[in-house]
């Protein structure tokens, strides 16, 4: 058997069948893309196979590349272990962390702790991706994703960060224009701002309150798939937004938008979420315990006392 491949040539080859793309795999790994091209080829030659077909326009991985695939990632997440165990044992992790976030919470919080853990663990190399989506940790090769929201999937290990939820808000002026809805029924007659989050279904509100869940589906002039447009939107006076409390608490405290049917509220607690086969490892436990203190007390803490 032809064993002639090493870890660079699985990190290649994930790097392509994450991006379906020679380029872009060369982009993130910081290497040519003729070099990318040559490590491919390489392990085919190993493997006997064809890994990816080639068009003018795409890279798509093949039957025997998905199942490379999932090996490969057993093997690079193995080899990422061992260096990680080995390391704590001294006290210090090592390694490479990839982490998602979403915009706001990443730029305005994660980003600054992430900074501070750095300094404090100097042999850690750090990405972190900033997307208003949910992203696919195995897929696409993220160690932890800091989002909002209940976890479900059976595959991803969960830790509560912070308590929170989303809140309803518009500015004075819209307010005065147009009026208070009483019920949240009444959001239908409303320019709602729309924001398509993470895991929301778009232009469909499910919100708890005194009688229980309710929902209602609302319309509105604006929307974007990010929530600084949004928000922004909401603070010219543009219509009724949902924002997580943390989000939009010093524009409450500083009166620039204020409470629209404060009874009404949506669980948005903030997990650490990680990949089950890969939760055990030091180097994430560190990132965790670490994103939990800062995330709940400092400067760079949630602000969710307005719940």
């Amino acid at each position: 058997m032809n064993r002639s491949w090493d870890l660079d040539d699985l990190e290649v080859f994930c790097g392509v069948a994450k991006r379906s793309s020679f380029t872009a795999a060369a982009t993130d790994l910081g290497i040519s893309p003729a070099y990318v091209t040559k490590r491919i080829a390489r392990l085919e030659r190993a493997l006997g196979v064809t890994l990816f077909h080639r068009t003018t326009r795409r890279v798509h991985i093949s039957t025997e590349g998905e199942i490379a695939y999932a090996w490969a990632r057993k093997m690079l997440d193995a080899a990422d272990g061992m260096h990680s165990e080995v390391a704590s044992a001294k006290g210090s992790p090592t390694g490479t962390l990839r982490l998602s976030t979403s915009l706001r919470l990443g730029r305005n919080h994660v980003s600054h702790i992430l900074s501070l853990l750095r300094k404090k663990h100097p042999a850690l190399d750090i990405w972190l991706e900033l997307v208003d989506r949910r992203v696919d940790l195995i897929a696409e090769g993220f160690d932890i994703d800091i989002r909002v929201g209940e976890v479900s999937e059976p595959h991803l290990v969960a830790r509560k960060i912070a308590p929170s939820a989303r809140i309803l808000c518009a500015a004075p002026a819209y307010l005065k224009r147009r009026g208070r809805p009483r019920t949240l029924a009444e959001l239908a007659q409303h320019d709602c701002l729309l924001f398509r989050d993470r895991e929301q279904a778009f232009g469909v509100l499910r919100m708890e309150g005194p009688n229980g869940a309710e929902s209602v589906k609302v319309t509105g002039p604006l929307g974007s798939n990010h929530s600084d447009p949004v928000r922004n939107w909401a603070l010219a006076g543009h219509g009724i937004v949902l924002l997580s409390s943390w989000d939009i608490a010093e524009k409450l405290r500083d009166g620039s938008v204020e409470r629209v049917l404060p009874q009404y509220r949506q669980s948005a607690d903030v997990y650490a979420v990680m990949p089950t086969r890969a939760s055990h490892l030091a180097k994430l436990s560190v990132c965790v315990d670490f994103l939990v203190k800062h995330l709940t007390q400092g400067p760079y803490a949630l602000d969710t006392a307005i719940d």
